[in-house]
């Protein structure tokens, strides 16, 4: 993807960022800058891209159903400019029916594209990770999760496009923790700063492509 020049940063308007998600986005066992959604608002700056407010919505051990109501407590009030969606492991950890999982996350996709104003093209769903690749992970057995992960994230996949919506795929990246231990925190299991540095890296070309719209009326509230 063209990366924007100079002439075409945004540099007039401030741009909010909303990202919803469980541990994966809340940066389970990191400081706050090592978290992939604070790295991109660093990256976004770097590149010239006026950042007013990162919202984050997220908690280890969120289900697609504990997001929903996550989501409903806390009542972000749009627009945001860009609204980043990674969820689903811990639907795939507890056994939870797959038609289930679908329902509800494309429910919350609906519910990201509202808060991005109506429009799709703002929403960036990210793939599940494969948690099956760390130490963690394999006392569950890896081959079954890698099957289940792919399975979640066909459906996220298909609904994203479907909908309108970019789809980042960073399962590939997540497996690259089986030969570069470097790439998972302490406890074995969740993403480090640089697993989710090289993220940042595939979501960064989109974010830039999304701050050179048009920016989304301040008047805008969410259904």
């Amino acid at each position: 993807m063209e990366q924007p020049t100079n002439e075409t940063r945004i540099s007039n308007q401030q741009l909010r960022l909303l990202t919803l998600g469980d541990s994966y986005t809340i940066g389970q066992g990191l400081t706050e800058p090592e978290r992939w959604p604070v790295q991109l608002v660093k990256r976004l700056r770097e590149e010239g891209v006026q950042i007013r407010e990162l919202q984050i919505i997220a908690k280890t051990g969120w289900t697609t159903k504990d997001l929903a109501a996550g989501i409903k407590a806390v009542n972000p009030a749009g627009p945001f400019d860009i609204v980043t969606l990674l969820i689903g492991v811990n639907n795939q950890f507890q056994g939870l029916d797959i038609q289930e999982f679908k329902t509800e996350f494309v429910a919350l996709l609906q519910q990201s594209i509202q808060f991005a104003g109506g429009d799709p093209t703002r929403v960036i769903v990210i793939s599940i990770p494969d948690w099956g690749v760390t130490p963690v992970g394999i006392g569950f057995g890896p081959d079954r999760i890698a099957r289940e992960i792919d399975l979640f994230n066909s459906i996220g996949m298909e609904e994203a496009i479907q909908a309108g919506a970019t789809y980042i795929d960073v399962t590939g990246v997540s497996r690259m923790a089986k030969t570069e231990p470097n790439l998972l925190a302490d406890d074995g299991l969740h993403p480090s700063m640089l697993m989710y540095r090289r993220w940042v890296d595939l979501i960064l070309p989109t974010a830039l492509a999304i701050s050179k719209t048009e920016p989304l009326p301040a008047e805008y509230q969410p259904k």
